[in-house]
């Protein structure tokens, strides 16, 4: 296999699940590809499909053949279904070069779960469980009988890895992010709902919404469709952009997520450093201008200096889970599983490699009791995004940019006069729970991390390992760009954080 001129380097061909990159790293999928026969559990959206939704084989080998060569004009050749109108995203961006020797290619991420896992069982029954409560406010949690349905229901599945409290799921963990600081105070993170303050612009952070109850891709005939990439939109009725509130439920955090991105997924955090700048937050006793007498930081280690951290390790981010995404790891996202378990429950095609705790579950029936059928309900009309699901561009760069800024701020300050939403959605009220007094600068930073990775989730676009996965590369490759960089400046300095698993870094 040759590579065009245009192209900078060359993808050595996927072998028993091992990938060797460019440079010395290795990459490990969990196999599938070559384990199911038809491609079946691997991501093809986009690509031609037959009529019960398994992809055309020899148009998914023409997409390997592009992975594999990285010709550019190999990439031209892949086949899209003609019923569909969706271009695949951007499959080459895991192979650029970053002018800081920092390749996407560097980071790793484990296999992702098997279709066959009582693990990808507990991922999706979490799922279908987001997608019926979608529309429960978050402060209603403690006292929703289907929230605790939901809770009652993954205690039970054997391999469920979201946050218990006492070995089972309960309605205050239900949905939370993986640190012990997502379970402190309000569902929502403070720099989602705090007012944020752009030089002389000053905004709050109400959004725009959609109709609560509206979910898609709940027939076959429109399942398959969007599976072949049928493009589709919000209607004008669907969202309201006149009638704005702050974010209440599960449904408006997924919206959020669903449009941050035409700016780019690091804006929450562009708005965290804000708003922590705003409101004096400390910085990190290490920075050289915390304890300068005679001089401040500007163009180093001031304002500028920071939100160019930012918005750069959210582009190497992006290129690092778009090199997993598409050279190892080609993992189906959860409407295609949905998809699965429908043809398997309903007669139309068996797959017995799924797992019985996902076909049995309490959340896959009260589906189909909702919606007579067993399909993933997506919060989206167009489904999911046309890249593969593993690892998580959103949950990546959420994880990244919560890094940079828990290195530069004292992430042990408290965060004073905590809110939470009114009931009415259109109003911040004091949050005056026995925890109020807990929150802290890199407790927030965290959750505003899995509030981002799991509005996804919630979407019904990524699974929870997908989320877990794409945190640990995104801290990873941010202590790596600060760590390169430490030489970059004049400056005596040091930078210490918390990671996500508590462990702390000092660099």
């Amino acid at each position: 296999m040759s590579t065009s001129s245009g192209s900078s380097r060359r993808q050595p061909p996927v072998t028993g699940g091992r990938i060797a990159g460019p440079d010395p790293t290795e990459h490990v999928n969990n196999g599938e590809e070559n384990i199911y026969p038809g491609y079946v559990a691997c991501y093809s959206k986009g690509l031609p499909h037959d009529d019960t939704g398994e992809v055309d084989p020899e148009a998914y080998r023409r997409l390997l053949r592009a992975v594999n060569s990285a010709d550019p004009a190999d990439f031209e050749s892949i086949p899209l279904d003609p019923a569909g109108a969706r271009k695949l995203t951007n499959p080459q961006g895991g192979l650029a070069a970053n002018a800081d020797g920092i390749d996407a290619t560097s980071f790793t991420a484990p296999p992702a779960p098997r279709l066959d896992s009582p693990e990808n069982s507990g991922d999706m029954a979490e799922l279908y469980w987001m997608a019926l409560t979608r529309d429960v406010p978050f402060d209603q949690f403690d006292t929703d009988p289907l929230v605790a349905s939901a809770a009652a229901d993954l205690s039970r599945m054997s391999d469920f890895r979201g946050p218990k409290e006492g070995g089972v799921v309960t309605t205050r963990t239900l949905f939370r992010g993986d640190t012990p600081q997502d379970r402190i105070g309000p569902y929502i993170s403070q720099f989602l709902l705090r007012d944020v303050q752009f030089g002389t612009h000053h905004y709050s952070q109400r959004q725009d919404t959609v109709q609560p109850g509206r979910d898609y891709v709940t027939t076959f005939p429109t399942w398959l469709a969007v599976q072949r990439g049928l493009s589709r939109r919000l209607a004008p009725g669907d969202r309201n952009r006149t009638e704005t509130r702050y974010l209440r439920t599960p449904r408006d955090l997924s919206h959020y997520v669903h449009f941050d991105a035409d700016a780019s997924p690091f804006q929450p955090f562009l708005n965290a450093g804000l708003i922590l700048l705003r409101e004096r937050a400390p910085l990190d006793a290490n920075l050289p201008y915390h304890w300068s007498s005679n001089q401040d930081g500007f163009a180093t280690f001031g304002m500028p200096h920071l939100f160019d951290l930012i918005t750069s390790v959210a582009a190497r981010a992006l290129r690092a889970t778009w090199w997993q995404k598409w050279y190892v790891h080609r993992r189906l996202r959860p409407e295609a599983v949905g998809g699965r378990v429908h043809a398997h429950l309903t007669g139309l095609h068996r797959y017995d490699f799924l797992d019985r705790e996902l076909l049995e579950s309490e959340a896959v029936q009260r589906v189909f009791d909702r919606n007579q059928s067993h399909l993933l309900p997506q919060a989206y009309p167009e489904g999911a995004p046309t890249h593969p699901s593993y690892t998580a561009g959103h949950a990546t760069v959420a994880a990244a940019t919560a890094t940079v800024l828990k290195a530069w701020f004292d992430e042990t300050a408290p965060l004073a006069d905590p809110v939470q939403v009114d009931a009415t959605g259109t109003a911040l009220v004091p949050y005056e729970g026995a925890d109020a007094g807990q929150l802290t600068v890199g407790g927030e930073l965290n959750k505003l991390a899995a509030n981002i990775a799991v509005g996804r989730n919630i979407a019904g676009v990524h699974y929870r390992s997908d989320y877990s996965a794409s945190s640990r590369l995104g801290e990873a490759l941010a202590i790596e760009i600060l760590r390169r960089q430490k030489s970059w400046f004049n400056e005596d300095h040091s930078l210490t954080l918390t990671r996500f698993d508590g462990t702390s870094v000092t660099i």
